[in-house]
This record gives C-alpha cells, sequence and structure tokens, in this order.
C-alpha cells in the first residue's frame, strides 16, 4: 500500500529574507513566517493526517505547531529531518559566502555531489542518503495513510528528486517556497519507488520566498 506525504517548508525567518544560510543554526519564524504558518494550516484544514514529523529545529516546529493544532496531532521532532549542515557558510550570506570562500562556494554552486563544506558541513552525497533514508522510514511507518513532514528548503530539493529521479547535480529547475504544500508518494516496493503528485501549491500564502541557489 502506498504512503502519501505533504512536505512543507518553515514559514519565513529573517536570515531567510536576508539571504543567509541557515542550515543547522536554531532560528526562530519571523512576524510574516508566523503568518505564513497560519494560513498553511487553514490550508490543510480540510486534510487528514495519520501522523506528523518534523525537523527539531524551531522554524520548522513553529511551523507544524500552527498546523498539528488544527489537525489534533502531536508531531514526532525528527534531527534527521534538519537543513543540510553547512559548516563554515553557516551564518553568511550567499554573497558573503562566495567572497569568503570562492573555491569553495563554485562547488557548491555547482552542485558537486562530493564537495564537503568545511568546518563540519555535510556534502550533498551525505545529506540526500540523510534525507531518503529518513523519508523511507516514515513510509515504511505509515503503509496505506498521509503523513505531514515539516522541514527545510534543501530537504525539499532532495525529496523532489528522489520523487522525479532528476540527479543530484542537475540545476534546481522547480520552486521550494517558503510554507507552500508539496506532495510526494511512495508505492510501497522498493526504497526508490517514488513519485511526484504536486509542487509547490500555495493558493493558501498571500506572498512567499524562494531565496535558495540552485545549490
Amino acid at each position: 500500500m502506498s504512503t502519501r506525504i505533504c512536505l512543507v517548508r518553515h514559514g519565513e525567518t529573517a536570515w531567510n529574507a536576508e539571504r543567509r544560510l541557515q542550515g543547522h543554526i536554531d532560528i526562530p519564524l519571523n512576524e510574516k513566517g508566523q503568518a505564513q504558518a497560519r494560513a498553511t494550516a487553514a490550508g490543510l484544514a480540510g486534510e487528514c493526517f495519520a501522523a506528523a514529523y518534523c525537523s527539531d529545529l524551531q522554524r520548522a516546529r513553529q511551523t507544524a505547531a500552527a498546523i498539528v493544532t488544527r489537525c489534533g496531532l502531536a508531531p514526532e521532532f525528527d534531527a534527521q529531518l534538519r537543513e543540510r549542515h553547512y559548516g563554515a557558510f553557516q551564518s553568511l550570506t550567499y554573497d558573503e559566502a562566495r567572497t569568503r570562500f570562492p573555491d569553495a562556494y563554485q562547488r557548491f554552486e555547482s552542485r558537486d555531489p562530493a564537495f564537503v563544506f568545511p568546518d563540519g558541513g555535510e556534502s550533498l552525497q551525505e545529506f540526500a542518503a540523510r534525507i531518503h533514508a529518513a523519508l523511507h522510514r516514515i513510509a515504511q511507518a505509515h503503509p496505506g495513510e498521509q503523513v505531514l513532514v515539516v522541514t527545510h528548503g534543501g530537504v525539499l530539493d532532495i525529496a523532489h528528486r528522489l520523487a522525479t529521479g532528476k540527479p543530484l547535480e542537475a540545476p534546481r529547475d522547480f520552486t521550494i517556497p517558503n510554507a507552500a504544500l508539496n506532495w510526494i508518494e511512495w508505492h510501497g516496493t522498493a526504497p526508490s519507488d517514488w513519485s511526484l503528485i504536486a509542487w509547490a501549491r500555495q493558493d493558501h500564502l498571500a506572498d512567499t520566498l524562494d531565496e535558495l541557489p540552485n545549490a
């Protein structure tokens, strides 16, 4: 039996608006992000979820809190659903990172799957493996059910590629707006047996941001 997953990127933060890399740094929603979380909750009011999973970082937790209050669920917080660890790039704007680490930034921007950020960051391959494992584990736990996952932009990039077969190194040609609704499905056979149902639905949002580079 298939598992249907609704993936939601957290609402906007001040660092999103500044185009500053957050990674594992724990930044809260700004006022606009809090409004987006409430709008997303209203947009999902007609949906029934068997369970809710959420990154343990507060921008995702705050977004999930608005949604699960309407659904009557208690989310399970999971560090495996965190954003990619950007190492020395964390807390820098994209322009600052490009200036300070030009060679490393070029590898990041080109989506080199083996590139590891300096100072403890993850490669794209490592990050994708973490997200594949987390989504597969969630899907296996809920055959025939629909679940909610509240997470981060980088995670959604990996999820879209998992569902469509797009290579990690291919430039991004799809949007990842804050607080939009993204639906994928696992068909209950192989770990790779995923499909895309709908992506970046934002009818419930008045204004939203996709500040992420192709990387």
